[in-house]
């Protein structure tokens, strides 16, 4: 049994796959065990990690830097990806009061840590590692000594691994700290979590804007011997017109069809606005259109094409030239209106209406291949990646820091991510995945962060805690990680009105804590907290380097 005790003790490959997958399967299965109604969910495989790196269980320093930092680019990749389509609509509707908050959060646990400074007479460079543990943001640990060498000369002594160690106490409690206060906001206010999950997802797309279609008979005199090209340039809303019964003969309609007196019209628009089309046109018919199909036919097509990725449908010009009508586009599970000007991207899924022969030269124009959707766009992944990695790595100097502020491993990863989901089609990167694809990509990268992070605080974890100070740096730690985010998370809720799982990803951006963050995912039913998370996370880290550095250069 030599050889099994040389793996279990001795570095290597083999060591640290044993080590790693031990850790992320028992945290996984303990996570699910609910402790009062509650489980931790993936968060557990960091206090497994703790615990084994506890007994004597150690990686090469070097190799689980790497995991380490490479699981958290998966994590933030995929999440980049996941909400890029829905970001920019979405920060324009809250953005700038979300990152308002979130800035509230930073100076609030700032003023917690000069307070601290004050009454109890810790030095400040121990506080900002505490600090930089209680809310989960490694880039400001580093910032932190780098000004302490430079303030010393390069030769910091004993002051900076002291850092490391505070940081590693409160990193801990940081992590399940921010957990708490989302499953004290939720119990407290008794949130359920489904009707929030369902009335963000009626936010993002309210019922007045989803698609409806209605059979109506033309009566308006002002509508008659036009076509409907030349109707849609007076009626100042979107809708689409798929078919038209005339004199009792059934057909699609195009851009050039004619529409008479008592004819009948398929029309599809936003719910909101049929009154007005009903209106305009005359009256709702008693024969539904929609029973009828003549020799038309409805079918769903996937635009899985890169040569139709980014062109809006006006311009593929479908209808005039198959005589077809596009009438509703599915994107992400929400269905969209499909108007002229609606940019088309993969994964899109298409209800045309029109013949057989029609239908099928539409569907090879846009592909219509699930095969292609179920391929891994690996290139597009991690070209990604290396422009994310370049870009964080861009020192952006500040004045009065004496060293520039980087957005890092995980901030400029999440950036490129959220820019490829909207834009990469125009550069030929298709940036699709599946759900269950970007689901695996971003649960395995968190588990090997968590798990990293685990192993290697483990070590000096339990004899830190229990000799010298450590208690203490855990206090000061709960202290900064939960009365910012208690306050704000208060009023976000009470007097914001925000929904709870969007309060849970600002809460988790404004702690940079990748942890919460997926606690908040295991529970929620929407991308609400992704949405809020991917927001504020690249200001939040700029001012938490900042902070960081500031404190050390003003009070050491």
């Amino acid at each position: 049994m030599g050889w099994f005790g040389d793996l279990l003790w001795t570095e290597s490959v083999a060591h640290t796959m044993l080590l790693f997958c031990f850790v992320i399967a028992l945290g996984v299965m303990l996570g699910k065990i609910k402790i009062f109604g509650v489980s931790l969910g993936i968060t557990f495989v960091l206090f497994v990690g703790i615990a084994v790196g506890q007994i004597g269980f150690t990686v090469n320093r070097q190799v689980i830097d790497f995991i380490r930092d490479f699981g958290l680019i998966l994590f933030v990749f995929s999440i980049g990806l996941q909400v890029g389509p829905g970001f920019f609509s979405s920060f324009k509707k809250g953005g700038l009061s979300m990152n308002l908050m979130a800035v509230v959060i930073v100076l609030l646990g700032m003023g917690v840590t000069i307070a601290l400074f004050y009454i109890t007479g810790m030095s400040m460079p121990m506080l900002v590692g505490v600090m930089s543990g209680a809310v989960t943001n490694t880039p400001g640990l580093g910032a932190a000594q780098q000004a302490l060498k430079e303030i010393s000369g390069g030769a910091a002594g004993g002051a900076v691994p002291e850092i490391g160690l505070s940081y590693a106490i409160a990193y801990p409690c940081g992590v399940i700290g921010i957990i708490l206060v989302m499953i004290l906001i939720q119990k407290f206010f008794k949130i359920n979590v489904t009707k929030e999950s369902e009335q963000f997802i009626q936010s993002q797309h309210p019922a007045e804007t989803l698609p409806e279609k209605t059979s109506i008979k033309v009566t308006h005199p002002r509508m008659f011997n036009q076509t409907i090209q030349e109707i849609s340039k007076q009626i100042p809303v979107s809708f689409v017109i798929s078919r038209v019964m005339h004199n009792g003969e059934l057909k699609s309609a195009t851009s050039d069809t004619v529409i008479h007196d008592n004819d009948v019209i398929l029309v599809v628009a936003e719910k909101g606005v049929l009154p007005t089309i009903i209106n305009v046109f005359g009256q709702v018919s008693e024969v539904d259109l929609t029973e009828k199909q003549g020799d038309l036919e409805s079918r769903q097509i996937m635009v899985t094409r890169r040569a139709v990725f980014g062109k809006d449908l006006g311009s593929l010009r479908f209808r005039s030239r198959y005589n077809i009508n596009i009438t509703r586009v599915y994107r992400s599970g929400i269905e969209l209106i499909a108007s002229p000007h609606l940019r088309l991207q993969m994964g899109d899924k298409l209800t045309v209406v029109g013949d057989e022969e029609s239908i099928e030269k539409v569907a090879g124009e846009l592909g219509n291949s699930m095969k292609k959707l179920n391929e891994p766009n690996i290139v597009t992944i991690f070209i990604g990646i290396l422009l994310g990695v370049l870009f964080g790595s861009i020192p952006i100097p500040i004045p009065g820091i004496p060293n520039p502020v980087k957005l890092g491993l995980a901030g400029g990863p999440l950036i490129i991510a959220i820019l490829l989901s909207k834009y990469g089609h125009r550069f030929s990167f298709a940036s699709y995945t599946t759900p269950s694809a970007n689901l695996m990509l971003r649960e395995i990268g968190i588990v090997l962060f968590l798990a990293s992070v685990g192993i290697s605080s483990g070590e000096k974890f339990v004899s830190s805690l229990l000799s010298g100070d450590g208690f203490v740096w855990m206090g000061y730690g709960i202290l900064i990680t939960i009365i910012p985010i208690l306050i704000v998370g208060l009023y976000a809720h009470l007097v914001m009105k925000k929904n709870y799982f969007e309060i849970c990803g600002l809460l988790s951006g404004s702690m940079t804590d990748p942890p919460a963050l997926a606690y908040a995912n295991s529970i929620a039913q929407s991308e609400a907290p992704s949405i809020a998370y991917a927001s504020v996370y690249p200001l939040v880290m700029f001012l938490r380097i900042f902070v960081a550095q500031m404190l050390v250069l003003i009070f050491v």
